[in-house]
């Protein structure tokens, strides 16, 4: 053997373990982690997969030292021998191993007995490297087993269950929970191996659904404790605090529970370190116990628009375009932050633009009244085109608007007739006609000369114009379910036609103070829905009040008021009405039974369903003869 070859030789067996060579065979002593999380995301432990290669080989520890030896013998069943993608400790005794590796199984200690094997040269056997090795090489295996539970002693499956993010105050700063409701979401971990090799400390860390690096608690204090029952008498256990795994840095940071606590995120992981290299990792999802089961992952999609003061002009936040696209994206990453405490995530390629306000390309038929037509016409332009349309007595809002969308369609105009919900100031529904080019482009609707829309004495017409100079005229408790002129015009004007899609607009500013944002949810007969707008002051009230996931939480609870308007004031819940708190104790929690709500309200058999399953992993394929 050369000299680099003798320099790789020595550099494997030091990172591999401690090597003694005494008159018999050398020994490694290497200590690993029973590998039992799920890397490939297959539901699947991977210390029980049937071949071990890309992610599910993330935990194995590759051994160089014993590259072209053979399996003589071995004690012990806390590991199992690899021979590059297969397991091989029942069938590589005389086979000589041409990639070895080592994967725990669960915490103990194994013993592994490998002997040369003969080379065949290019004249004759010969011993492979016999004079440096005559012996053979006696690896000693020691175990640990990192194991997770919650804060009511169940043990937590790292395959198949799923961390969670906390959705209550930490107990440090919230002295009057009972003790029978501990914080379900926190996960005590526990590390069992033989006695004396279990450290004193680990490290946590969490990742981001793609995988970058998000939080760390760099060295958390494990504490002896009793072990779980089944653990044999030669092995030991010790245990962390409670670890709370928050939605934001404001709760991660709070030095009441700082040591114990760290930002995770819907579909990223939690992973636990020891002695700085990667031991095991949980996904985390939504909560684990909740009145519908365990809640996995959901996804919902979002489409954000930040509307110009006017046409090619200032954007309503962040200074320019640029600015403006960032401060909106960060602002659906904090939505799905906190909602990550239900297991929802609005994705990360959240639909983000700059838009200019629309023209007016609708006309509103009843207008706000919505009373039937006494007789006469409608007249109005539509780009140039002079369109008019006959209104006989007694037709409702809705027949006129399809005798409209008629008019405009002979003229070459692409019409689709929208609906409202019938608001307390209408007698009848009130009836919207959207007119766009056939290219699709948004048509520019005026009166002709001057003259009123409707000459009919009883049914108006309305032209929904959006001008956001003088801020966005916002509805009221009479006209809520329909929204105002305005609103619907500008909504509409950006409406995909997919009710599970949420549309979120950014404003400058409503008509009138005391209002940041409002949304529009599913209601009976409207043609808004599943909608959100907000305006600056929303988006810079920041953590403050959280304007756009609460915003968000109306669509996905299909709840119109709070729950604190008839009942408890709860200013730390996130859909409190009036609380504003930029500090731990501000509105950030979802209960529980708002996850569940949500996903039955907006979830697969809903009416809309606006949440779709996203699992954490994919469903496992086995071999015949195989079950899980």
């Amino acid at each position: 053997m050369n000299l680099a070859g003798r320099a790789a030789l020595l550099a494997a067996l030091f990172a591999a373990g401690s090597a003694q060579a005494t008159g018999g065979p050398r020994e490694l002593v290497v200590t690993l982690v029973a590998d039992l999380d799920d890397d490939d995301d297959d539901g699947v432990a991977d210390s029980v997969s049937e071949k071990v290669r890309d992610k599910t080989a993330t935990d194995v520890r590759w051994l160089a030292a014993a590259r072209l030896m053979k399996l003589t013998g071995s004690t012990g069943v806390a590991v199992r021998l690899l021979d590059g993608a297969r397991p091989q400790i029942d069938r590589a005794a005389g086979k000589r191993l041409t990639r070895p590796g080592l994967q725990g199984l669960r915490a103990g200690k194994s013993v592994l007995e490998l002997a040369p094997v003969a080379r065949v040269g290019p004249v004759a056997r010969t011993p492979h490297a016999s004079a440096q090795n005559p012996a053979g090489l006696r690896v000693v295996v020691n175990v640990l087993e990192v194991r997770a539970y919650d804060a009511a002693g169940r043990p937590i499956d790292l395959a198949t269950s799923h961390a969670s993010i906390a959705r209550t105050l930490p107990e440090e700063l919230d002295p009057d929970r009972e003790p029978s409701l501990p914080d379900v979401d926190s996960i005590r971990w526990t590390v069992v191996g033989p006695t004396g090799t279990v450290p004193a400390t680990i490290g946590v860390r969490s990742t981001t659904l793609g995988g970058k690096p998000l939080d760390r608690l760099k060295a958390v204090a494990l504490k002896p404790t009793a072990c779980p029952e089944g653990v044999t008498a030669d092995l030991e256990c010790r245990s962390t605090p409670l670890i709370r795994a928050t939605s934001d840095e404001i709760d991660s940071g709070h030095p009441s529970s700082a040591a114990r606590s760290l930002q995770a995120e819907v579909g990223g992981r939690i992973v636990v370190e020891v002695s700085r290299q990667k031991a095991v990792g949980i996904r985390v999802g939504g909560p684990r116990h909740s009145a519908i089961g365990s809640i996995d992952r959901y996804r919902a999609q979002m489409r954000v628009f930040i509307v110009r003061m006017s046409r090619g002009g200032s954007v309503p936040i962040g200074g320019d375009e640029k600015g403006a696209l960032a401060i909106a994206r960060r602002e659906a990453r904090t939505a799905s932050a906190l909602w990550g405490q239900c297991g929802i995530h609005f994705g990360e390629d959240s639909e983000v633009k700059v838009v200019d306000p629309p023209p007016a390309h609708l006309l509103a038929v009843g207008c706000d009244l919505g009373l039937p037509a006494s007789g006469g016409q409608l007249v109005f332009r539509a780009d140039q085109k002079k369109i008019v349309s006959r209104l006989a007595p007694g037709d409702t809002p809705a027949r006129a608007a399809r005798r409209v969308a008629g008019a405009l369609r002979k003229a070459g105009f692409s019409a689709t007739v929208s609906p409202n919900a019938r608001t307390l100031l209408s007698g009848l529904p009130t009836v919207d006609v959207l007119v766009r080019r056939q290219s699709g482009a948004l048509v520019t609707l005026s009166p002709l000369d001057g003259a009123p829309l409707s000459s009919d004495p009883s049914l108006a017409a309305c032209l929904g114009e959006v001008d956001l100079a003088d801020g966005l005229t916002h509805f009221t408790d009479f006209d809520a379910p329909a929204g105002t002129v305005e609103e619907r015009s500008l909504v509409k004007a950006f409406d995909d036609g997919d009710p599970s899609s949420i549309e979120v607009l950014i404003v400058p500013s409503f008509a009138r103070t005391g209002r940041i944002g409002e949304s529009f949810i599913r209601a009976e007969g409207a043609s808004i829905r599943n909608a959100v707008i907000l305006d600056r002051t929303g988006i810079r009230a920041a953590s403050r009040s959280f304007a756009l996931a609460h915003e968000l939480g109306h669509v996905l609870l299909d709840m119109p008021g709070h729950p604190d308007d008839f009942g408890v004031d709860s200013p730390n819940m996130l859909m409190d009405a009036d609380a504003a708190d930029p500090t731990i104790f501000g509105p950030r929690r979802l209960s529980t039974a708002e996850c569940v709500r949500s996903i039955r309200q907006s979830g697969p058999g809903g009416r809309v369903e606006i949440l779709t399953p996203w699992p954490l992993y994919r469903t496992p394929t086995f071999s015949a003869g195989r079950s899980r």
